[in-house]
């Protein structure tokens, strides 16, 4: 598949801005911290599950040294609304206590700090990036893989089974980033982040897309374009 030329590039992103112009992360939260534990707690669950969880979460434990000292059992009981409840809780008290040891409390703004932080792969210190520090960063979700290789945004070349993202592998995720990096302007990579999701959960959905519906129906690469 020929790569998109940049004014086609342009073209989707601003129809996918007009269409979605409130297009931002949908995690509430009030602060980095309350960011980071927040995505550790949405894999493989929605954001609208956290959300329902984390107010009562944050009361209870307001930064990363009160979560640090916290029970096990008592964040279970709190969060168990969600997916994962037992191995989440334990990832964001192990979470707490590294940035109490390592970083007084405070969540690092650097990739290789994220990384390293228990319960924290690349997509989730390129959200805590991108919402957190206002770096221009791409993370790529289910719905970002699967919508970026459907329309022609990332070649077949990375895809791996793009109609099922989740299952794609880390070296399918990490190549459709470093694809995207290239093929989108830098200036918007978290604006086509936030876009792409989006897209994916109100039309491009997995397994019935709104092909009629689509506001860029007639650049998507169905068409040949």
């Amino acid at each position: 598949m020929a790569r998109l030329s940049k004014k086609k590039v342009t073209e989707i992103l601003d129809l996918l801005k007009e269409e979605y112009p409130e297009a931002g992360c949908a995690l509430e939260h009030v602060n980095v911290f309350e960011l980071i534990v927040c995505v550790v707690l949405s894999a493989q669950t929605t954001d609208a599950s956290v959300n329902k969880v984390s107010p009562a979460l944050f009361a209870a434990y307001p930064d990363a040294a009160a979560l640090a000292a916290a029970s096990q059992e008592d964040v279970m009981e709190i969060i168990r609304a969600i997916g994962m409840y037992k191995t989440k809780s334990k990832n964001i008290i192990a979470l707490a206590k590294a940035l109490c040891e390592k970083h007084d409390g405070q969540v690092p703004e650097d990739y290789d700090a994220l990384v390293a932080l228990p319960g924290v792969g690349r997509k989730t210190a390129n959200v805590v990036l991108a919402v957190g520090f206002g770096q221009q960063r791409i993370a790529v979700d289910t719905h970002v893989f699967r919508v970026s290789h459907r329309i022609g945004l990332a070649s077949d070349a990375t895809a791996g089974d793009a109609g099922k993202a989740k299952d794609a592998g880390e070296k399918n995720v990490l190549a459709t980033e470093q694809e995207l990096m290239k093929v989108l302007p830098d200036d918007r990579w978290t604006e086509a982040h936030h876009s792409l999701i989006w897209h994916g959960r109100k039309c491009c959905t997995a397994r019935k897309p709104k092909c009629e519906a689509c506001p860029i129906e007639k650049l998507c690469r169905k068409n040949g374009i």
